[in-house]
C-alpha cells in the first residue's frame, strides 16, 4: 500500500513566508528557511515552496533562497512560481529542487508541459491547478495566483496536463483555501477518478480529521500550510492521528 504525504507549503512574498484567506489578505508568517529545516526536522514527507508574485511581477523564481532551504533539508522539495523555459527548471534543479510545479505557463502555453516532460521526466513536473467553483456548479481554472479566471473548466484541464506528460497535479481550491474548514473533497475526488496520477488536496486543512477525511478517499496526499507555521497542529501529533485512524502515513 502507497503512503499518504503530508506536505507543508511554503508561499513565498518578497523573500518572506506569507498565508492568507481565499488567496488574499496575506500575514507574515516567518523566515522560509527556518520553517524549511523544522518540517524536514518534524517528519514531513516532502516540501512546497511557491514564489507566489512570481508571475504577475513577471520575475522568476528566487533561486537563491530555493537553495538556502535545500541545504536546509533532506526531504523532496518541489518549486515553483514564474517557471516558463527549460532553462528557469535548470536552474531550480541546480539550486536543489526535485521537482517544479507550473501554474499559468502552461495554461498560456500548454506544449510547456510537454517540452518540460520530455527533458526532465514526468516524475520532476508537478501541474499545480488553482480553481474555484462558479455558480453553475463547475470548477474552473484560474490564473496569476487566482487573480484571472478562466472559462476552462478544472477537470478537463488535468486531464490534458497529464495527457502532456504532468506526473502529478496539485489541487488547490480557492474556496476553500485558508478557511480551515476541510479540504474540497467533491472537486479532489473528481479530479483523481479522471487521472493516473497522484493528486494532492490544497486548501481548508485546518483539524486532523480533514485530512484523515481527505486522505481515506481521494487523495494521494494533503497540502497545508498556516496550520504549520503557526504551530496549530504538529507534523508528528499529526501523523500519530492518521495512524490511529487506519491511514498508512511514513
Amino acid at each position: 500500500m502507497l503512503t499518504k504525504r503530508i506536505i507543508p507549503c511554503l508561499d513565498i512574498k518578497d523573500g518572506r513566508t506569507v498565508k492568507g484567506t481565499n488567496f488574499v489578505d496575506l500575514r507574515d508568517a516567518g523566515d522560509p528557511v527556518e520553517l524549511a529545516a523544522r518540517y524536514a526536522e518534524e517528519g514531513a514527507d516532502e516540501l512546497v515552496f511557491l514564489d507566489i508574485t512570481a508571475t504577475n511581477e513577471k520575475r522568476k523564481t528566487l533561486a537563491s533562497l530555493v537553495d538556502k532551504i535545500a541545504h536546509r533539508i533532506n526531504i523532496p522539495f518541489t518549486v515553483g512560481g514564474g517557471i516558463s523555459s527549460i532553462e528557469d527548471v535548470r536552474i531550480l534543479l541546480d539550486s536543489g529542487a526535485d521537482k517544479v510545479s507550473i501554474n499559468t505557463s502552461a495554461f498560456k502555453d500548454p506544449e510547456l508541459i510537454n517540452r518540460l516532460s520530455s527533458e526532465f521526466g514526468s516524475q520532476c513536473i508537478v501541474l499545480a491547478i488553482d480553481t474555484k467553483q462558479h455558480a453553475d456548479g463547475a470548477w474552473y481554472v484560474y490564473l496569476n495566483g487566482g487573480r484571472v479566471a478562466t472559462e476552462r473548466k478544472c477537470i478537463d484541464w488535468a486531464i490534458e496536463g497529464v495527457a502532456r506528460g504532468a506526473g502529478e497535479i496539485l489541487l488547490t481550491s480557492m474556496d476553500h483555501d485558508g478557511t480551515k474548514a476541510g479540504f474540497a473533497k467533491a472537486i479532489t475526488e473528481a479530479v483523481s477518478k479522471s487521472v493516473p496520477v497522484p493528486v494532492i488536496a490544497s486548501g481548508g486543512g485546518g483539524a486532523p480529521e480533514h485530512f484523515a477525511e481527505i486522505l481515506n478517499g481521494p487523495a494521494d496526499a494533503a497540502l497545508a500550510a498556516s496550520i504549520f507555521h503557526f504551530r496549530e497542529i504538529s507534523i508528528p501529533d499529526l501523523k500519530s492521528y492518521l495512524r490511529l485512524h487506519s491511514i498508512c502515513v511514513r
